[in-house]
């Protein structure tokens, strides 16, 4: 192993490590950021309509946001290992590897989708609220 290549992977695991111990003090935080995360709201929310192949899902994620591979794969390993997705690999060649979501998953997304809902019909409302906290916070500081 070169030198930059145990740089990486000690890199990896000192980062695996600190994830360990921030699950083992609030695991319950732990997930809730997997599942409302960036990449894991998109992902959930789209496995809840169909399965996908890794580069669809990239396809499909890519309508609303750029997202790098390694990013994808970093989310759907993490919410693989939480239970929520379900990998699917065909021993075939060329390699086929469908994601899919699994029933604790689709709870999660569901009330993830649900909440996504709530901020489009009510972004009017914290729009204004906003407003008026950056106008109140304008007047103070004249």
């Amino acid at each position: 192993m070169g030198v930059s290549e145990r740089g990486a992977a000690d890199a990896k695991g000192e980062r695996g490590r600190r994830e360990e111990a921030r699950e083992a003090m609030c695991p319950h935080r732990l997930v809730l950021e997997h599942v409302t995360s960036r990449w894991g709201v998109l992902v959930l929310d789209a496995l809840l309509d169909r399965s996908y192949r890794f580069s669809e899902l990239r396809r499909e994620i890519g309508k609303l946001s750029t997202v790098s591979e390694k990013m994808l794969a970093q989310t759907l390993q993490t919410l693989e290992r939480d239970g929520f997705v379900h990998r699917d690999a065909k021993p075939v060649i060329p390699p086929r590897v469908d994601y899919s979501i699994t029933p604790l998953g689709r709870e999660a997304a569901e009330q993830v989708r649900a909440l996504a809902r709530w901020t489009g019909v009510r972004m009017d409302d914290v729009q204004r609220a906003r407003a008026a906290y950056d106008a109140a916070r304008e007047a103070a500081r004249a």
